[in-house]
């Protein structure tokens, strides 16, 4: 089922364990933060200014450098782009996008300053929208290796039969699904 985002202006079809993490705890506008009820796996719908200065898949590797500075994983050895390649638009229900790209890479990740560092796998689409001057960036945090000293270890905490995690298909859903209703959205 489609989710809105952006109070409606966009929509996408998130999996069924998908918790909205605005709920719990504030989230910067630009964000939509969804999180899996059981693992400590996330996808994040950002919209993000319009990098006229980079182009194609450049823009997404600028990106997948800035999510890395953000998660302190921009030094040597802690982050990786493994490739970039081109979404063709006939596989995308963004119509609006004049191109749409693809990265898959991997960063050591602490979380809340911890000094364990966890290995999660990063799939990134970008969605290039200049005639909004925006990029819409869809992430999804895949942990694969959490240390033991991590806070993320047996973070589930929820009562009941666990959820399956979720794979690159269940991303690949939100990323194809995502749809623009209303423009008015980027201003």
């Amino acid at each position: 089922m489609a989710r809105p985002l952006f109070g409606g202006a966009l929509s996408a079809t998130f999996p069924p364990s998908a918790q909205d993490i605005s709920e719990l705890r504030e989230i910067p506008d630009n964000q939509e933060v969804f999180a899996h009820r059981d693992t400590d796996q996330s996808i994040i719908v950002e919209l993000l200014e319009y990098q006229s200065q980079v182009e194609n898949e450049d823009a997404a590797k600028y990106h997948f450098e800035d999510v890395a500075g953000s998660n302190k994983a921009s030094e040597p050895g802690t982050c990786e782009v493994r490739s970039v390649q081109a979404i063709p638009k006939a596989e995308l229900s963004l119509q609006q996008c004049a191109s749409a790209w693809l990265l898959t890479g991997g960063q050591l990740v602490s979380k809340f300053n911890e000094e364990a560092k966890n290995t999660v796998n990063i799939h990134m689409c970008l969605f290039r929208l200049p005639q909004f001057s925006t990029d819409v960036l869809v992430t999804f945090n895949d942990p694969v290796i959490i240390n033991p000293l991590s806070s993320s270890k047996g973070a589930s905490g929820v009562a009941g039969p666990a959820a399956e995690p979720w794979t690159v298909q269940d991303f690949q859903c939100v990323m194809t699904s995502l749809q623009l209703l209303d423009p008015g959205v980027f201003g």
